[in-house]
């Protein structure tokens, strides 16, 4: 019998459009065999429509111009479903597969929505998703379990970015601003002079009410895929090789000028710490169903031992956690389904998996 499986994409967000891309490759690897689709677009304006098209119409957004019916998650726990309000028509749903990245999909609101009214979701519950959205508290119960993470400054909207400089200033330059609730770098900066620094702020500020003020690490960036609620399953480590100054939202997208190494080009001890590190961040945040676990490797030269033998050669890595992402990328060459790739799980059965593991 074939499972009820609601897909949301679209919402009232700064990367809708990258929803829209990741919810096609959802869509189009889903079993028609084994599920009902039913497909729930939310417009930048956060309108809730039943889409039933052409899903091309997703992938170029003008699905809101092809054919759309008013629609919403029934509240009611004895209905767990969704109501199609210009057909006043009943949906029952065995599960929903919100691919909604960013402020109100991937921050505990829509995973509130669902548990409220009874559907099992696929991914991080409310929990796992608040506590990963923001940076700030991510990074503190990382450090609690034992994880290292950049230090960084935490800015409120009624702080004065100027009174607060000279501080911010001691983490060093370069160094990066970041909303703390916003993802795929929008609104991030890396500031190279003190005079672009304030600006940064303002700019982070278009994108959230708080700001973090980072550290830069000198090294590179890696990554894992985590899948699993209680038995948890961890990928072979990713690399980004960038050819530019950062990975910001462009490059994210595009990799003109930059490279993803998987494996990553590292030592197979180095690999099993970030492994381990990746589980133990999953687990203290309270992770289910998936994620992709960012980390950075910071490298060092050491000059001498406590003998005083130059041993400059020699490059010390220090393992950093940078984020959780609990609604990776889904596209068919994003990251995560590429880290399944390398654990034997082909796209289909991936989506096959984290259903299976919806709460």
């Amino acid at each position: 019998m074939k499972k009820s499986i609601a897909i949301i994409f679209g919402g009232c967000s700064s990367e809708y459009p990258v929803s829209l891309h990741s919810s096609y490759s959802v869509i189009k690897n889903l079993d028609d065999e084994k599920y009902d689709k039913h497909l729930i677009g939310i417009t930048e304006d956060g309108c809730w429509y039943y889409f039933d098209d052409d899903i091309d119409k997703i992938n170029d957004d003008t699905w809101h111009k092809g054919n759309i019916k008013k629609a919403f998650i029934s509240p009611d726990r004895k209905d767990a479903g969704i109501w199609i309000a210009d057909e006043n028509r009943f949906i029952h749903l065995d599960a929903v597969f919100p691919v909604l990245h960013g402020k109100n999909g991937e921050d505990g609101s829509i995973q509130g929505l669902l548990q409220l009214a009874g559907i099992p979701v696929v991914g991080c519950g409310i929990e796992a998703s608040v506590l990963c959205m923001d940076k700030y508290i991510a990074h503190r119960i990382a450090n609690d379990v034992g994880v290292r993470t950049p230090k960084n400054i935490m800015i409120h909207e009624w702080d004065n970015p100027m009174e607060m400089k000279k501080e911010i200033l001691k983490l060093g330059l370069p160094l990066f601003v970041k909303p703390i609730k916003a993802g795929s770098s929008l609104g991030m900066t890396k500031v190279h002079e003190e005079k672009d620094l304030v600006p940064a702020i303002e700019e982070a500020f278009k994108f959230d009410n708080q700001v973090i003020c980072e550290e830069n690490i000198e090294g590179f960036e890696v990554g894992c895929a985590v899948i699993g609620n209680k038995d948890l399953s961890v990928s072979p480590v990713d690399e980004i090789e960038l050819f530019v100054d950062w990975f910001d939202y462009g490059e994210k997208y595009s990799q003109l000028k930059s490279k993803i190494h998987l494996p990553a080009r590292i030592e197979d001890k180095l690999a099993k710490e970030v492994q381990n590190t990746a589980l133990k961040v999953y687990r203290a945040l309270c992770c289910e169903g998936y994620a992709r676990v960012d980390i950075f490797i910071r490298t060092s030269k050491q000059n001498s031992d406590d003998s005083g033998k130059n041993i400059s050669q020699n490059h010390m890595q220090e393992i950093l956690f940078n984020e959780i992402n609990t609604i990776p990328g889904l596209t068919d060459v994003s990251r995560f389904p590429k880290m399944a790739d390398a654990m034997g799980i082909k796209y289909s059965e991936l989506l096959d998996r984290l259903i299976e593991l919806a709460k």
